[in-house]
């Protein structure tokens, strides 16, 4: 799939998150907005998977630690064949699959785990990994997180056994949009240097623009390629990305919009395309 095809795709799934989220009434659109281009160029272009069975036991895995940013996951999915997109209208129902965070027990097709509490993604990602080695399968494991999950120790406890037992099979992509719910990362608890800490613990670190399609792309075949040690990507990124009143504003971190801005939002979102 060609970069302009995959820039088509993130207008079209930015454009899912904001009414989704204007019907729910409730959620987080900043982090999940900053996660777009991450997400469309690992499902439409590098991950293996069979919407028509998403338990194939060939397929890769993908884990979303920070669960609070599901809409993008649930619009991703839905234009896969995941589901049919007329459900996208039910997150955060009363009954509906999509919860406001990823739920298994819900039976949606394509969550592979609940999430919600952060820092629990990357050593769920580490298990699966040790797994497939040991079953010496070729899946792979990819696990988004946030900035500011990076305060959780166990993030780090994670990436010293990944390390330490080579799981090449692993790959962590950090959202780096530098913002979390009570403020800037670097004010709340500070975890910068990030690059350096996970190299210190042994990683391939491939640090990158997040919204650049072309650095995406290139980051997620170099983990491919990459031998002896999981790889992590740090995604600098734009909270609220594409929406000019919302980015790198933390109100906007779980902060829904009037109808007349969601208007505003979708405008401008096509007007990105010209």
């Amino acid at each position: 799939m060609e970069t302009s095809d995959l820039k088509i795709i993130s207008a079209d799934v930015r454009k899912d998150i904001i009414k989704m989220l204007s019907l729910a009434g409730t959620g987080h659109p900043g982090g999940s907005l900053s996660s777009v281009e991450l997400l469309v160029s690992l499902y439409f272009k590098h991950m293996k998977f069979n919407p028509k069975d998403a338990n194939d036991q060939s397929r890769d895995y993908f884990i979303l630690s920070k669960g609070h940013v599901c809409p993008v996951l649930y619009a991703v999915l839905a234009r896969l064949g995941y589901f049919n997109p007329d459900e996208l209208c039910t997150l955060r129902k009363t009954g509906s699959r999509l919860q406001g965070h990823p739920a298994k027990d819900k039976e949606l097709p394509g969550i592979e785990i609940s999430t919600g509490s952060l820092g629990y993604g990357l050593s769920i990602g580490a298990g699966i990994a040790a797994g497939m080695k040991q079953s010496k399968k070729n899946n792979r494991i990819y696990v988004l997180m946030g900035d500011g999950e990076q305060q959780e120790g166990s993030i780090w406890e994670a990436a010293m056994s990944a390390a330490h037992f080579k799981f090449d099979n692993l790959c962590a992509i950090v959202d780096d949009n530098g913002l979390q719910i009570d403020g800037a990362t670097k004010d709340v608890m500070n975890v910068n240097p990030l690059a350096d800490k996970y190299r210190a613990f042994g990683w391939n670190v491939i640090e990158i623009d997040g919204h650049n399609l072309e650095a995406v792309d290139k980051a997620y075949l170099q983990f491919k390629t990459e031998e002896g040690r999981p790889t992590a990507i740090i995604a600098k990124t734009v909270k609220g990305k594409g929406v000019s009143y919302m980015e790198n504003l933390v109100e906007w971190h779980g902060k829904i919009p009037s109808k007349e801005l969601v208007e505003k939002a979708l405008a401008e979102i096509d007007r990105s395309l010209r």
